[in-house]
């Protein structure tokens, strides 16, 4: 199988290492950030060229976002069409409302937007020690089985607790709801200038059946996410509304 391998903490990152080594039994392309790229979303690189640099074989930094990593290497800067698209593992997790702003989410939903089967792959831990191993080993387990649940309509969000024992449970999940309480910290440089940095937490709130539920009870969490935007019932509100146009009516 021809995999290709992405992520958004760039290509030096520890959790694409274990990935590549759990799956040394396949065809591994790896095309990652040349930098760190955590919460770029779905951007892609249009009015610039892109540059590859090989590192070894089958081996690529890209200077673009996680997103450019996977159109790119898909249309041709890579000399094989990949059969799936793994993007991560993440240092941290991507819960919830996390996919909106996630560079791992985005490269998986940018192989699927491209009819290859796409997952996003993550930690739920942002602090040593990591254990990746646990996770890389239950994606070499069971990348023929994702493969096969795949269709063209969703990407797959995989989270996995951070614990050293063997992962035992598996739950189908639905994205947990979160909220940021983010700040702005404010630095004035001294030759004029001010800097902003954003900080914060997030609190989740998970229901029944989410993904935060399911990671914080020490299980895999695995969520098809639907990959075309939808109103849903909001629309019959707008269908109803007076709008009014340049003649009054």
């Amino acid at each position: 199988m021809h995999i290709l391998l992405t992520n958004d903490d760039g290509i030096d990152s520890p959790g694409l290492a274990a990935l590549r080594r759990a799956l040394v039994c396949h065809d591994v392309w790896v095309v990652a950030p040349a930098t760190q790229q955590s919460g770029k979303s779905h951007s892609i690189t249009f009015c610039e060229p892109v540059k590859f640099n090989k590192l070894e074989p089958q081996v690529y930094s890209c200077e673009g976002s996680p997103a450019d990593c996977v159109l790119y290497s898909y249309l041709g800067a890579i000399p094989v069409k990949p059969d799936i698209v793994l993007s991560g593992i993440n240092l941290g997790p991507n819960l919830g409302t996390d996919l909106i702003y996630s560079g791992t989410a985005a490269a998986a939903r940018q192989a699927a937007l491209m009819g290859c089967p796409g997952v996003a792959l993550s930690l739920n831990s942002f602090t040593d020690p990591y254990y990746f191993d646990n996770a890389a080993d239950f994606v070499s387990r069971n990348v023929e089985l994702l493969l096969s649940l795949w269709n063209a309509d969703h990407f797959i969000n995989i989270n996995f607790p951070n614990q050293q024992e063997a992962l035992k449970e598996v739950r189908i999940t639905e994205p947990s709801v979160r909220l940021y309480n983010d700040r702005v910290v404010k630095f004035d440089a001294p030759r004029g200038g001010s800097y902003f940095f954003l900080e914060g937490n997030s609190e989740e709130f998970t229901g029944k059946n989410t993904d935060s539920q399911a990671v914080a009870e020490g299980c895999v969490s695995v969520s098809p996410i639907f990959l075309h935007p939808q109103n849903q019932q909001e629309s019959e509100m707008y269908r109803e509304a007076d709008f009014r146009t340049a003649d009054g009516r």
